[in-house]
């Protein structure tokens, strides 16, 4: 990252040490002397003051030795007090050439012989003065107090101040070497504790991106009490919001897409419903009306008058049947037929069915062989089931040839019964497999024609075991066609 917090931190707190040690040594090189100077100003007055207050009253010699010498060792001040005679009455200093400067000092100030440009007067009064000097012969700076005590004794006070030019070097390149030393260990310090405070920072911002991704699995963790702690919370509120946001919205195009599929198949299906029930209707209306019209022109003929009737009547029939199973059909799909579940025997209900259709059956000379136990119990819709086998009996009547062979069984599969119908006759092509529960599907269109078959049998099968949530099949085996559905066992 170019411009990290990390960095910014680092180079500000970097930044401001250097600006301190500059500080620090502008004010050492060119305020430090002054301040000194003031310093000693104040402790040149009071020395004075203390010490003309003891010759005011007349304190002993012992004990001004003692303030004078307190004086000495505390400021670092050689003094000097002469009487009118120029004889010394009291002296502290370090040698005697520093005893012999301070007498050519006092007189040089006493009769005027310094040159202006080598002093500064600092501070002034009516008794005695107080400035800042250079020797030429020394080569230095001094700082001097010279006057006269109430007692009209004069006096003068010393200390050089090449000793604070002195500590103002030695105290810079202090600065120096410990700044260079505290810069470093502090860059040191101070990234690894920024690394430490943007860690969390970095984490939040891996969130924020994975959010962004819409991957909300990820969480912060963090448990700090500070405002990255309130920040991490919110994040992990805003991601749990949105994941239920976004979750909630998901599913509603979920539920809109399959709202509209519905439509669109429900629009399909009506638009091949009408045009499946108009191709259908079209034969038999065509025979009813041709017929209808022959009638009108065979007045004086009962029997030709007896077999077009006939006809007529075996066409609308049809046409009944065929409006009767669509509107079933139409029924079952939109859930518009209510279940009635109950416990009943499928064997017997097979049999019935099969009992049933055994005028059919002897008239085509079917045998029908039952392969089945006397008592197996389901559960399901009796009335729609007995619809279901009716419809695979009668499609097997209409298909049977060869053998001419009807055969029921039963397979047990643990909670389900599968119930098989098989029929000796003609394959059904395997592209079409699939096709024979789609409404008005046929197989052999000629053949469908022949028994009167509208091709909805088998679709309102394939509905009504839909609605009770079972399956249904179909496959070529044995020299013809197994169709089956399945049953769920009484538990």
């Amino acid at each position: 990252m170019k411009h990290s917090i990390r960095v910014k931190i680092v180079s500000i707190c970097v930044g401001v040490l250097v600006i301190t040690l500059i500080c620090l040594w502008g004010l050492n090189t060119f305020f430090l002397e002054d301040y000194y100077c003031a310093k000693k100003t104040e402790a040149f007055i009071t020395s004075y003051d203390e010490i003309d207050d003891m010759l005011a009253k007349k304190i002993n010699i012992t004990q001004m030795d003692r303030t004078l010498q307190k004086i000495r060792d505390t400021n670092n001040i050689a003094f000097l007090r002469v009487d009118n005679e120029g004889w010394r009455i009291q002296q502290y200093t370090t040698s005697p050439s520093e005893t012999k400067m301070l007498l050519d000092r006092l007189q040089a100030n006493q009769f005027g012989s310094v040159a202006e440009n080598e002093v500064k007067i600092l501070y002034q009064e009516n008794n005695y003065k107080i400035q800042k000097y250079f020797d030429y012969n020394t080569n230095s700076y001094y700082l001097e107090c010279f006057g006269l005590f109430s007692d009209t004794s004069s006096f003068i006070m010393f200390t050089p101040l090449e000793s604070i030019k002195d500590s103002v070097e030695i105290s810079n390149q202090f600065l120096l070497q410990v700044g260079i030393v505290l810069l470093i260990l502090s860059a040191i310090a101070i990234y690894a504790v920024t690394t430490k405070m943007t860690s969390p920072i970095l984490t939040l911002a891996n969130i924020s991106n994975r959010m962004a991704h819409l991957d909300f699995d990820v969480h912060y963790e963090g448990n700090e009490d500070d405002e990255l702690g309130v920040l991490g919370k919110s994040i992990n509120d805003m991601s749990n919001q949105l994941e239920r946001t976004i979750s909630e919205l998901q599913k509603a195009n979920l539920q809109l897409k399959k709202d509209i599929e519905e439509k669109i198949q429900i629009d399909e299906m009506r638009k091949e419903f009408l045009s499946n029930v108009s191709h259908e209707l079209k034969t038999p209306i065509a025979l009813i009306q041709g017929y209808a019209e022959g009638l009108q022109e065979l007045a004086d003929d009962p029997e030709s008058r007896a077999y077009y009737t006939e006809v007529i009547i075996d066409e609308a029939g049809k046409m009944n049947r065929m409006v009767k199973k669509l509107l079933t059909l139409n029924h079952i799909e939109f859930g518009q037929e209510e279940l009635v579940m109950e416990e009943f025997n499928i064997i017997e209900l097979i049999k019935s069915v099969v009992e049933a259709s055994k005028i059919m059956m002897e008239q085509k000379q079917v045998q029908v062989q039952m392969l089945t136990p006397e008592t197996v119990m389901v559960v399901g819709d009796e009335f729609k089931i007995e619809e279901v086998v009716t419809n695979y009996i009668s499609n097997a009547l209409n298909h049977i040839d060869y053998e001419r062979k009807i055969t029921i069984w039963t397979e047990d599969k643990g909670e389900i019964v599968r119930i098989l119908v098989h029929n000796t006759g003609d394959p059904i092509p395997t592209e079409d497999l699939d096709k024979v529960w789609i409404k008005f599907f046929k197989v052999d269109k000629a053949r469908t024609r022949a028994y009167g078959g509208s091709g909805i049998g088998l679709s309102i099968v394939k509905a009504i075991m839909d609605s009770m949530g079972q399956q249904v099949g179909v496959r070529n085996e044995n020299g013809g066609v197994t169709f089956w559905f399945e049953m769920q066992k009484k538990k």
